[in-house]
């Protein structure tokens, strides 16, 4: 059996647990991971008054009008939106999920949803996809000129510490059977605020500890999940090539685990063990 590349790196340790051929210091997937930056970006705009959560869509998309679905419905994942736009393929589901395409199902989201705005939670990358536009057209500024300017910058990151296209030969994928390298989704169009973002191991671990930890920018934003009994504040991702799991507890106990490949549940599993049994700060 071939050991999956993985790196772990938290509160219990002073160096990173290295397996197979990982590297903390070269840019991974960090898939729906991405959703923290963007609920930080939303907390952070509503903050200095550009936009508020309770802002409809339609204020901000071109969405019909009465939907009920707010911005905090999307960061929630209550606006009742499905998990995936429909046309997804299997080989690469958001290859064809563009800009273009996201305008063309914002002008009929009253008919997308699945069910009424704050009912009930259904996890949607939809959602998070309409999220990013909406603050896209808030501001006027690009994505990852938000990332930068109102996330990496605040906790001393270069502007291009998380990046939806790192330079090729900073980044790190697995291998298949015949060694060739793992082709990744495409995840640069309208998808990228739910789960496009790429980062170093070390750079997730800088941003968990300080918006969770630190709360260098005030109480964690609306794309936290959290869990009990420890209480652990968390997210993870999984892309075709990558998982991860990056969770804290009050008390100072922090993880960041990465794998290339692999079960997502198995690395959820690996990061909820270590911080059960690691050492607060």
């Amino acid at each position: 059996m071939r050991t999956v590349p993985a790196c772990v790196l938290g509160s219990a340790d002073e160096k990173p647990i290295v397996t197979g051929a990982h590297d903390p210091d070269k840019y991974v997937e960090v898939g729906s991971f991405t959703k923290v930056i963007t609920g930080t970006i939303l907390q952070q705009l509503a903050a200095r008054g550009v936009l508020a959560p309770e802002d409809p869509v339609e204020r901000w998309l071109g969405a019909p009008p009465g939907t009920g679905v707010t911005l905090r419905h999307l960061a929630e994942h209550t606006s009742g939106l499905p998990r995936l736009p429909p046309g997804t393929a299997r080989r690469d589901p958001y290859r064809k999920f563009t800009d273009d395409r996201l305008r063309e199902l914002l002008a009929r989201l009253d008919l997308l949803a699945v069910a009424p705005a704050g009912q009930r939670e259904e996890y949607s990358n939809l959602g998070y996809a309409v999220l990013g536009a909406a603050l896209v057209a808030a501001t006027g500024q690009a994505y990852e000129e938000l990332v930068a300017e109102l996330v990496l910058s605040p906790l001393g990151l270069p502007p291009h510490a998380m990046s939806a296209t790192p330079p090729q030969h900073s980044r790190l994928l697995p291998t298949g059977w015949l060694g060739r390298t793992v082709k990744p989704w495409t995840m640069t169009g309208a998808v990228l605020p739910a789960g496009g973002l790429w980062a170093t191991p070390r750079t997730l671990a800088r941003v968990l500890t300080g918006l969770v930890l630190e709360r260098s920018l005030g109480d964690p934003g609306l794309g936290w999940q959290r869990t009990g009994p420890l209480p652990v504040l968390w997210h993870n991702g999984a892309t075709r090539t990558a998982s991860v799991f990056a969770g804290a507890v009050p008390d100072g106990r922090w993880t960041v685990v990465h794998r290339l490949s692999g079960a997502s549940d198995e690395t959820d599993r690996a990061g909820l063990d270590y911080l059960r049994t690691a050492r607060a700060q």
